[in-house]
Order: structure tokens, then sequence, then C-alpha cells
């Protein structure tokens, strides 16, 4: 059956696409503007325009349509499931895994894979992405926290929106950097240039990246990056920004850069409070090989 999500508007004001994506985190802003454009949101009853600015008290109604397009079958992938209770898993995931299906990458994704480990997983995401509360690129590792059902789902989903959980990267960028830490605040959107591309954007989407200098190479620095908000590609398009583009990033980043398979960026920590005890839990994930290889390299060189 279709999801339906409701909400009554108590503060929140701005773009009705805007709004709704901040209100539903783990869904992009152009699935809620299709939504909007297919008639599956209603305000105080009315199909409105995205652009529409929400009022407070505003009564709006989300019937989110099934994903039947694509048949999404469970797979023998193998993947690190660091942490799994009834209510939550914690995986951490490969470099070059793409997170859930889409119409480029129907199989091999980490959805694949959690519908042939896992029994259960949430549904408030549809089909082609159960469980997933939040992503991660393709190409960066690390620690995802994944749903088992949709009370557990609507509770994560709300420390995201509420920037109550942690998460916390590690990364490799070109050049070194002179002080010890800083803090990005840049709005995102989608460039107007290159759409498959983020940029800063005037009246984008807030975003912030606290850094913290690790190590420094040559033509390197080794960063910790503490995310308060978790929009796409917010570390590479934040760090290209500053002048430290990521090592390796074949989107943001210089041509001639490290030898890998993508950019050098590790979720590392990842910590949220339990949905059910209620306890704030942490987990980490040491770097992959390939990147403590690297930085092994840099610091003989």
């Amino acid at each position: 059956m279709p999801q339906e999500h409701n909400f009554i508007i108590k503060e929140e004001t701005g773009r009705l696409d805007k709004v709704l994506t901040e209100l539903l985190p783990s869904i992009t802003r152009s699935h809620i503007q299709q939504w909007i454009k297919e008639g599956n949101v209603t305000v105080n009853g009315e199909n409105l325009k995205a652009n529409y600015k929400v009022q407070p008290s505003d009564e709006i109604v989300i019937i989110e349509p099934e994903l039947v397009s694509l048949e999404v079958l469970a797979e023998d992938i193998p993947i690190e499931i660091v942490y799994q209770d009834e209510d939550v898993v914690v995986v951490n995931k490969a470099q070059g895994m793409v997170v859930h299906p889409s119409a480029g990458h129907q199989t091999g994704t980490l959805v694949n894979a959690l519908m042939y480990h896992i029994k259960d997983l949430s549904g408030i995401n549809g089909t082609i992405r159960p469980g997933i509360v939040h992503r991660i690129d393709k190409d960066t590792s690390g620690l995802l926290m994944v749903a088992k059902n949709d009370s557990a789902h609507e509770k994560l989903a709300a420390q995201l929106k509420d920037k109550t959980s942690l998460r916390e990267y590690i990364a490799l960028v070109h050049g070194v950097i002179p002080h010890e830490k800083g803090t990005i605040d840049a709005p995102l959107g989608r460039s107007k240039v290159d759409r498959k591309k983020q940029d800063i954007i005037d009246g984008g989407r807030e975003a912030v990246t606290h850094f913290t200098v690790l190590e420094r190479f040559k033509d390197f620095t080794l960063v910790s990056l503490k995310l308060e908000t978790g929009r796409t590609h917010q570390i590479r398009v934040h760090m290209k920004y500053i002048g430290y583009p990521l090592a390796g990033d074949p989107i943001y980043g210089p041509r001639k850069t490290l030898e890998g398979k993508g950019q050098f960026l590790h979720a590392q920590t990842l910590g949220f409070k339990h949905p059910t005890t209620g306890e704030f839990v942490t987990f980490e994930a040491p770097l992959p090989q390939l990147f403590e290889d690297t930085l092994t390299k840099l610091r003989n060189d």
C-alpha cells in the first residue's frame, strides 16, 4: 500500500518542496518535487506548486507512491554488519557500493544485500529504499544506520532532522591546511552549470561542516569532519569551496591526484539515540586498507 505522511506545520515556513525535504530527510528534493508535480501532495486539501510558501497551521498530506517500476531482488552479497538488534542495523559500507537501486544500478546495491541478510526492514521509504535512513556516496566508505521497523525509522530520521545524531568522517584532501580547525557554513544546491553536481548556491539548503586537522603531509592533509547537516556531496563540495578538494574525487577534485577507487572519504564514527532504549550509542569503523596504505606511503615520502 502507498505510504501516507501527515504534517501540521507549526513554525516552518518556506517553499513547499524545501520544507518537505526537511521533514523527510531521507527523501531527496527531486523526489519531493516529482510527488508535488504528480499530485501526491496536498496542502489543506489542495494540490499546490513546489514554490508555495508554507504557512503555520497548514496541513500537509503526502501519499508516497508505490515504487513498482523496479523489482528489487535479494542478493547474497557480503556486507559487514557492525551491530544489529530488533530495531537497528549498523553497516560498514564498502567503497564502490551504491546504497539503493536506481535506474542505473538495479543490482549489487547495499539494499539488495540487506534484503538477503536481514529478515525485516522498515517500509517508510518504499520498495526501493527499505530500511535506508540516510545515504553516503557510492565511493565513500563507512557507517550507515538502517531501520528494521517504521517506528525506529521515524525516530532515527527525526534525529537527523534535529541535528542530534553524530556523524564524523575522515578525509584526505589536496593541499596543506595551515589552521588547526574550522567551520564551513555555505548553502548547497544543484549546480546551474552541471545538473549532476552540487554547488554553493545563494538561497540553497543550509549546510554546515566542521573540520579538524589530524595530520599534514607534503602536499596533502588528513582531516576529521563532523556534519551538522547531511546534504548531497556536502563534504566534497565544502572542501573544494575552501580550496582543499578531496584526494581521488572524480567529480570535484583535480585530475592529477592519488591512485585509488574514488574519493578518500570514510564515515568513521556514527552515533545516535537508540529508538527503543533511549541510550546514546556510538560505533566506529577503521579506515579501509587502501586508505591506510596510502597514508603509510605519504608518511614515507
